[in-house]
């Protein structure tokens, strides 16, 4: 299958690179420097030209508090960049894979959300990644994929930016680490994710939307002392609590996402653990 990648340089974009490129799979790679996504013309003439039969949309602006600054930066990148994906997939009868984020729900729920429990975005960031997944579903076929807590990193690429990141490299550094104790989130393995987009792009499963994380919950504070055990550390772990930092964007206490419909067709996530484990072990190895 040909597949055009876009944002392939990034932390998810160059894992699922290296899983479709492993499975067999014609890979287009498109980076920031190659391809304008908020140009509509641009897209259109790039995608025509590549005639991919997927376009995976793996481009976005990430910077949760810098978007309260930057409202338009994030629309356009997380939005309408989107909507202009989602009209070339139309132009070329490719299927589209667009990634979303937990932060599309307010955090007050005391269950595990669902794909079809409503949504609440509170932060200009959350705002324009709803709307993103509006724009993505006008394509004729198209996965949105809710993501969460990326951590991992192809072997070579860029370094891995993120939470995850940031707490194994204090642990291992002996530097104190401080992470919420009241935040609970389902985390996201790259790699996991990466395998999961594969799966869907070469089978028949329903497009719509799926919530892409590994299987189970932690708070952050239960992840970083998991990363100390499994780095064999006595890790100096300070607990804090959102509302001491006082962020200029809200983000969701209670963000966990249940992905038994990803199930339903046939892709189980690993548990959390169980990616950290692997994780861990891959950089360790480094």
């Amino acid at each position: 299958m040909r597949i055009a990648i876009v944002g392939s340089e990034g932390q998810l974009g160059a894992a699922v690179v290296h899983e479709l490129v492993a499975g067999g799979h014609d890979v287009v790679e498109f980076t920031h420097s190659m391809l304008d996504v908020t140009s509509d013309e641009q897209v259109r003439l790039v995608m025509g030209r590549a005639e991919p039969q997927a376009i995976v949309n793996c481009a976005a602006y990430n910077d949760v508090d810098g978007a309260e600054d930057h409202p338009v930066e994030a629309l356009n990148l997380n939005a309408f960049a989107v909507r202009a994906l989602a009209r070339a997939a139309t132009a070329c009868g490719a299927t589209l894979v667009h990634y979303s984020t937990d932060f599309v729900f307010d955090g007050t729920a005391s269950r595990p959300y669902t794909e079809d429990d409503a949504t609440n975005p509170r932060s200009t960031y959350a705002a324009s990644k709803l709307l993103g997944e509006w724009f993505a579903v006008d394509a004729p076929r198209a996965y949105v994929l809710r993501v969460e807590s990326l951590f991992g990193s192809v072997r070579g690429a860029r370094p891995a930016k993120g939470s995850v990141a940031s707490i194994l490299k204090a642990i291992q550094s002996g530097v104190e680490a401080r992470v919420f104790e009241d935040r609970t989130i389902s985390p996201t393995y790259v790699f996991d994710a990466a395998t999961a987009t594969r799966t869907l792009l070469e089978g028949s499963a329903p497009a719509g939307l799926y919530h892409c994380v590994n299987s189970g919950s932690c708070t952050w504070v239960e992840l970083a002392r998991e990363l100390a055990r499994l780095s064999g550390v006595d890790a100096k772990i300070t607990p804090v609590r959102m509302a001491d930092l006082k962020l200029p964007a809200e983000r969701p206490l209670y963000c966990v996402l249940s992905n038994a419909k990803l199930a339903s067709v046939g892709i189980t996530m690993p548990d959390w653990r169980d990616a950290l484990g692997r994780y861990a072990h891959a950089q360790i190895a480094l």
